[in-house]
């Protein structure tokens, strides 16, 4: 039996990637803008399953997002991050997204016309300015280094 955690820990991150630390920042700007605590998704970088995903620059599941390369390219771009969390809090924890589900919606309509990838945009799109702006606050002697869009 204790040989079994460090197996299940190897196949984990050759399957889903390094598990990283969110910046507490994040944590708490994404939890005033969720209206609740964000800090049970775990994030995976680097994940070959991620890259299974052809294009994608992350895919999510229940509780987690794997991305396909380095976290801090995901940390730099808030409308990502905002799109990623928006996936695994309103529509995997909310039970309205599932692997078949986006598989349907994707194969009828493709990725842009997806349903629930019109929702993560709209979503990450409205909010942006209400996380630039929370980031902000909480690194007051510098702003965070994104500037996508201006507020």
């Amino acid at each position: 039996m204790m040989l079994a955690a460090p197996i299940v820990r190897w196949v984990s991150e050759r399957w889903l990637g390094r598990p990283v630390e969110a910046p507490a920042a994040f944590v708490a700007a994404l939890a005033q803008i969720f209206e609740q605590p964000v800090d049970h998704v775990r994030i995976f970088e680097c994940s070959p399953y991620a890259r299974w995903h052809a294009g994608a620059r992350a895919t999510t599941r229940r509780n987690r997002i794997l991305l396909s390369g380095p976290a801090n390219g995901f940390w730099s771009d808030p409308e990502l991050v905002l799109h990623e969390y928006f996936h695994v809090i309103r529509q995997w924890q909310a039970g309205r997204l599932t692997i078949l589900r986006y598989t349907i919606e994707a194969l009828q309509r493709g990725y842009w016309l997806n349903r629930y990838e019109i929702e993560a945009r709209a979503f990450a799109s409205h909010h942006l300015c209400q996380l630039q702006e929370l980031l902000n606050q909480q690194s007051s002697n510098r702003p965070f280094p994104f500037a996508t869009r201006h507020c």
